[in-house]
């Protein structure tokens, strides 16, 4: 009988986005069988476990984050999969949620409710924050909008800086703001603190101010107030297609800097985002209707038919305040829907078609591939083109 293959998870366990990671390893495990895994309780960016030095294993998996890190999952030797988007040994293979795809998510989420005044509150110190401020800024200039960007005091980049120092920094810039504003805050612990700058300063949340996190950490999320909204990073699958690659290379298969990332499954909507920031009150409703009912199957003229109204008036105004057609706005939200099928379960396209609206499978394979650049196949896989 072989001996289970001794693999050290180097992963922190103090946030929910690491946990998951942890999760998609443990759903490998249970489809291929067993390892005899080592993981230390740690948080994140700590010292590298005592016991590594000496350690006489057959793989790791490891967010390699601190230079410290690194040099000693180099000391190794060993088959490594990095899980980081520090990217601080570029000869490792490595997995990571796809930043760029998550800031799309993240601004679409916020035009689509009608916000024409946008803000990013991130973290510099990270690769993952400042790439998804980026692409956030990006995304929105293309589409004729800009994006205020919070700038941390320069104490910020110690780890002493403490919570209240933060808040009264975001405090001071969210007031400076044009309201409404959609606020995409790069993490969820940041995201509570936007919503507790708001808080403090008196501003309605969602109406003022919308407020839009990642990882949708359910804890964190339901503990703020309100109840904050968060882009669902696809994280489980990346710890599973991690697992798989490490298992490759401990087999003998040889992977050096081949990177992979991971679409996000789509948004969870809470009340901190639960708002449609137009005036015109009646192309309001009809985004709440869309919103509500874009996967049964409807079309313009149902939209017309619960908020009356010549259908050239409903376009001009879509047209005028959120940027696209009725047309497109049902199209968005069927689509979002179908991303969320396609990570969350194993049914077929055809199925999936019929769960969200589609009258033909071909039809939502050509929308798919025309809105993401890709297969729908392939997002399922969690490949990017």
């Amino acid at each position: 009988m072989h001996r289970p293959k001794k693999v050290a998870l180097l992963v922190e366990t103090s946030n929910a986005y690491a946990r998951e990671l942890l999760h998609g390893v443990r759903d490998w495990l249970r489809e291929h069988g067993p390892w005899s895994l080592w993981l230390a309780e740690a948080g994140r960016g700590a010292a590298p476990p005592p016991w590594l030095r000496d350690w006489k294993g057959d793989g790791i998996i490891a967010r390699i984050e601190t230079p410290a890190i690194a040099r000693a999952v180099a000391a190794t030797g060993l088959p490594t999969v990095d899980v980081s988007a520090a990217r601080l040994l570029h000869d490792l293979p490595w997995l990571e949620t796809d930043d760029r795809a998550i800031a799309h998510t993240a601004a679409e989420h916020l035009r689509e409710r009608g916000f024409r005044s946008f803000g990013y509150c991130g973290d510099a110190r990270f690769n993952w924050s400042r790439w998804r401020g980026e692409a956030f800024a990006t995304h929105l200039e293309r589409h004729g909008f800009k994006c205020a960007i919070f700038s941390e005091p320069p104490v910020h980049r110690s780890r002493t800086t403490d919570w209240e120092t933060e808040l009264n920094s975001l405090a001071e810039w969210i007031a400076e703001l044009p309201k409404p504003v959609g606020i995409f805050a790069g993490y969820d612990i940041r995201g509570v603190q936007v919503l507790e700058a708001c808080r403090r300063l008196g501003v309605a949340v969602p109406d003022a101010v919308s407020v839009l996190g990642v990882d949708n950490d359910e804890l964190l999320c339901d503990l703020a107030d309100p109840p904050l909204s968060s882009v669902i990073p696809d994280v489980r699958r990346t710890g599973y297609e991690a697992a798989g690659l490490l298992d490759r290379m401990m087999n003998g298969e040889k992977l050096r800097g081949e990177g992979r990332l991971f679409a996000p499954q789509g948004v969870a909507t809470r009340q901190s985002t639960d708002v449609v920031a137009v005036a015109d009150k009646q192309v309001s409703a009809a985004v709440r209707y869309i919103r509500e009912h874009a996967c049964t199957g409807i079309g313009v003229a149902d939209v017309l038919k619960a908020v009356p109204m010549s259908r050239r008036v409903l376009e001009t105004r879509f047209r005028k305040l959120l940027g696209r057609s009725p047309h497109e706005q049902i199209l968005n939200v069927k689509l979002d829907r179908v991303k969320r099928l396609l990570t969350e379960t194993d049914l077929p396209l055809s199925a999936i078609a019929e769960r969200t609206g589609f009258a033909h499978v071909e039809y939502l394979s050509v929308a798919f591939k025309r809105q993401t650049g890709i297969n729908a196949s392939d997002f399922r896989a969690g490949k990017r083109g």
